[in-house]
């Protein structure tokens, strides 16, 4: 616990996280009556749903990401990984820095934020081949890794079945991050395979993986139609019904026994929430997700609040439960930073009770399916 003015610790720096505390920040206005700190891994915010388009170039590396000390002039924050959080201490313990110690933060509240991550237990050899797609260094990788691949094929004339491995590319998961991803990966391998003389068009595939019957299972099923088309015309191959069970540093092995050559494998799927959370004995439910109260306060819990992709949240009285969206977690910011300052300062709490504008998928070459209030647009 701090001493002093309260202090609120935010956990992750998302969009939940972020906009939290510039949520609280506008609260402290003139008082400055409480303190306010978040922990995050990065010094930065990624815009995540822009993050596909780093793998083609078409939206350079400094258009995804801001600075949060900048958004955050009046939060106290900590470049560090969350080690562990002692709840009856009222304590966070991060990684060392330069001195080969913890860092210890007391809070008053604790508001956790720490998203997802890709999740490839129980699949075996995934962990070790295929490549994640979470972050601006996941994107950077791939990228890399696909340059890579085109130069090592352009140059590979004595083994066939090597040259066909370099020259796949698989992506696992149909819903927005696996859809956009595979569009701008289809995009700027084809794109950038015109400048090696080495490589024919008619060698590069491209597959899309989707366990279910359609890909974006989150849209209307003519959108999804629409974008199946879209992506099969420019050359992505849509395997439906198809589930990624395996993986060696050559192929990937589907449900069924079939193997696909490939040395690039992505995986956008499956996810669950934040290892910290899991080692939390605080309520859970919905995949390891922490249950709140309408107003983002751990079920259970006076010092606790959680939002963001790592909480399972209700909408009103509708008996829903929030989509892990941008959108909505800024919302949920909202919500969450007014009820923690009410309960310092006193006053009525906010339940959160947002239903959402629509959906945007963006599909490359400036194509995108979306939904926004109520329209379906192609």
């Amino acid at each position: 616990m701090s001493a002093g003015r309260p202090r609120i610790v935010i956990l992750g720096g998302g969009f939940a996280g972020v906009y939290t505390a510039m949520a609280l920040e506008r609260r402290l206005d003139g008082r400055d009556d409480f303190e306010i700190a978040l922990v995050n891994k990065e010094n930065y915010l990624v815009f995540q749903p822009l993050l596909p388009e780093v793998i083609s170039g078409s939206i350079g590396l400094t258009d995804v990401v801001s600075p949060i000390r900048s958004l955050l002039p009046r939060t106290d924050l900590h470049v560090r990984d969350v080690e562990s959080v002692d709840l009856a201490r009222r304590e966070v313990c991060t990684s060392p820095g330069f001195k080969p110690q913890p860092h210890v933060i007391g809070y008053d509240h604790l508001v956790l934020a720490l998203g997802n991550v890709t999740d490839f237990r129980g699949l075996p050899g995934l962990p070790e081949h295929a490549l994640p797609f979470k972050n601006l260094g996941d994107a950077l990788h791939l990228r890399n890794h696909v340059i890579r691949a085109l130069e090592e094929a352009a140059i590979e004339r004595d083994d066939a079945e090597l040259r066909r491995q370099l020259l796949t590319f698989v992506v696992a998961g149909g819903g927005f991050s696996g859809v956009e991803v595979v569009a701008e990966l289809n995009d700027f391998v084809r794109r950038a395979a015109r400048r090696y003389r080495g490589i024919a068009p008619g060698e590069i595939s491209v597959l899309l993986l989707h366990s279910r019957d359609r890909i974006l299972p989150e849209m209307d099923a003519s959108l999804a139609l629409f974008a199946q088309k879209i992506l099969a015309a420019r050359g992505v191959e849509i395997r439906l019904k198809t589930r990624l069970e395996a993986a060696t540093g050559y192929e990937a092995v589907l449900k069924g026994g079939e193997r696909i050559p490939t040395r690039t494998l992505v995986g956008t799927v499956p996810s669950s929430p934040h290892p910290l959370v899991e080692s939390l004995p605080l309520p859970k439910a919905g995949h390891g997700r922490l249950l709140t109260d309408g107003g983002l306060r751990v079920q259970g819990e006076q010092r606790v609040w959680a939002l963001g992709d790592c909480a399972l949240v209700s909408v009103g009285s509708t008996g829903a439960t929030a989509p892990p969206t941008a959108q909505h977690a800024i919302r949920q910011a909202e919500v969450a930073a007014h009820n923690v300052v009410a309960e310092l300062r006193g006053g009525a709490k906010r339940v959160f009770d947002f239903k959402g504008l629509g959906t945007m998928g963006s599909l490359g070459r400036r194509s995108a399916v979306a939904q926004v209030l109520g329209l379906n647009i192609g």
